[in-house]
């Protein structure tokens, strides 16, 4: 078989437009665009076994994080990131997908199988550990951080976003050589900035407020906490949730601008090339873009899970700010962009970042390992 007639396969996790998606999509964009001839598709594992019921699981997921933020977190912590280099064994999980697994493999016969949800990677674990398995599988992780829930020692090939995560994977025994950090992968549209957090900025500040794609979290609480004073624009960012939008419609506030859900990545990136910072959530995909284009990043609120340990990682690496007092919003980040030193500092942590990134296109890298 030529290298022009493979096939990968992409699997994120439920069907929710979650950062899992976001990363296959881009990476599918990539591959294409590199490798037209190579087959690339994506399966979305609970939805091929149980049909309907996704759509109802995902449904209840997302109020259970809402209503209890708080439990979700706890019991994400203790199931999953706790004694993270210990191995764990989710036979729940085995009992529920893997035969499911056998058969979605055997179905679509890929050459290779990208992982971007922790799911999909521990079952293809315990395939290769049961000799089901002999083609190469890659985890792509979406986050600043890996979870037990990953499986990694069976696994080919770690596509990854921080020091850390190289560390964890040496310490559980993953050779070096499999391991490229790469950052989380954004679209090919958002084009990367070299230059520096600039220095000198105009008398009236943009920035960019956004709470990830469905335009949930703490958003409108800190809209409302913001005095604007005209100093700053506000572009608010507010997904698919058209409710906020008309909210924000009706204020009429000339300095809170909200925009619709938008599709186009190359308008995605003319909006970040116009802005001189971002007021957002942790979300691993969101950081990445701003990490690419060199955006100062100014963390406000954390979901919990997750994004609860991303802000952690993301704050040893000094990449962001986290803004947890919302006292004078305004007041905090025109400090940020009159001190010389916060400047300074922040360059010089989004250098060490990118200076650590592999210089190789991920397309390259897959191609290599196929």
């Amino acid at each position: 078989m030529t290298l022009n007639s493979k096939k990968i396969l992409f699997l994120p996790f439920l069907n929710i437009p979650s950062g899992h998606h976001q990363v296959a999509d881009s990476l599918i964009h990539e591959m294409e665009l590199n490798e037209p001839k190579m087959k690339c598709e994506k399966a979305e594992i609970f939805s091929y076994s149980y049909g309907k019921i996704e759509a109802f699981i995902s449904g209840i997921y997302l109020k259970w994080i809402h209503a209890f933020p708080h439990v979700y977190n706890w019991i994400y912590q203790q199931c999953v990131y706790k004694n993270i280099e210990q191995p764990k064994n989710f036979k729940i999980y085995e009992l529920l997908f893997l035969a499911q697994m056998k058969r979605l493999i055997k179905e679509k016969q890929p050459d290779c199988v990208v992982c971007t949800h922790a799911l999909p990677s521990y079952m293809l674990n315990v395939m290769k550990e049961k000799g089901m398995l002999n083609i190469p599988v890659i985890n792509v992780y979406t986050d600043f951080f890996i979870h037990r829930f990953w499986g990694t020692n069976q696994i080919d090939f770690h596509f990854v976003s921080s020091p850390n995560m190289i560390e964890l994977l040496i310490n559980k025994g993953v050779p070096k050589q499999r391991i490229w950090f790469t950052g989380i992968p954004t679209h090919p549209e958002i084009k990367s900035n070299s230059f520096s957090v600039r220095k000198d900025h105009p008398p009236t500040l943009s920035i960019m407020v956004t709470g990830g794609n469905l335009g949930v979290g703490a958003m409108e609480d800190l809209l409302q906490s913001i005095q604007t004073s005209g100093k700053i624009k506000f572009h608010v960012l507010c997904g698919k949730n058209k409710l906020l939008y008309q909210k924000l419609k009706k204020l009429n506030n000339e300095n809170i601008i909200p925009l619709a859900y938008i599709t186009s990545r190359k308008e995605m990136n003319k909006l970040y090339d116009s802005i001189d910072g971002i007021l957002t959530k942790p979300g691993g995909v969101t950081i990445s873009e701003c990490l690419r284009k060199r955006i100062p990043t100014f963390i406000y609120h954390a979901l919990p899970g997750q994004e609860v340990i991303n802000l952690d990682q993301l704050q040893q690496l000094g990449v962001v700010y986290y803004l947890n007092n919302w006292d004078d919003i305004e007041s905090q980040l025109f400090t940020f962009f009159e001190s010389k030193e916060n400047q300074e500092k922040i360059n010089s942590s989004l250098e060490d970042y990118h200076n650590q990134l592999t210089d190789q296109k991920i397309a390259e890298l897959i191609k290599r390992i196929l």
